[in-house]
């Protein structure tokens, strides 16, 4: 059974960008458009991991992060931030805000998936899975 990965991101060609790399690989995705929209996806349908843009309409990615991991029947779904505004510093502060990862814009499609990847447990890795 293919990995449920949900993308919260409100720019739309980012959006099917990652929706495209992931699916191509295999993955089952659910997609939001706003923090609000992500929440409810997330809670609806758990997935087995969130890449969660920072900057987004109705809630953005912190307080997305700080209501998943304070609810206990989505508090154990990994959590990776991408976000367009890196600089110094932006990586700790994304991990101590409950980030369980930090990618930055713009993503490189070669090396993406792998990286996503590396937070999926190894039995729902497309690429990986089993081996």
């Amino acid at each position: 059974m293919a990995a449920r990965i949900l993308i919260a991101e409100d720019h739309p060609a980012s959006l099917e960008l990652l929706r495209y790399l992931l699916s191509a690989n295999g993955y089952d995705i659910l997609s939001a458009e706003d923090g609000e929209a992500a929440l409810e996806l997330a809670r609806r349908h758990p997935p087995d991991l969130i890449i969660c843009d920072l900057q987004m309409p109705k809630k953005n990615g912190y307080e997305v992060v700080g209501e998943l991991k304070s609810d206990p029947a989505l508090a154990q779904i990994p959590v990776v931030a991408v976000t367009a505004f890196s600089m110094i510093g932006d990586r700790e502060q994304v991990l101590a805000a409950g980030f369980d990862g930090y990618l930055s814009k713009p993503i490189e499609p070669e090396e993406f998936v792998s990286l996503i990847e590396q937070y999926l447990p190894l039995s729902l890795r497309q690429q990986h899975g089993g081996r």
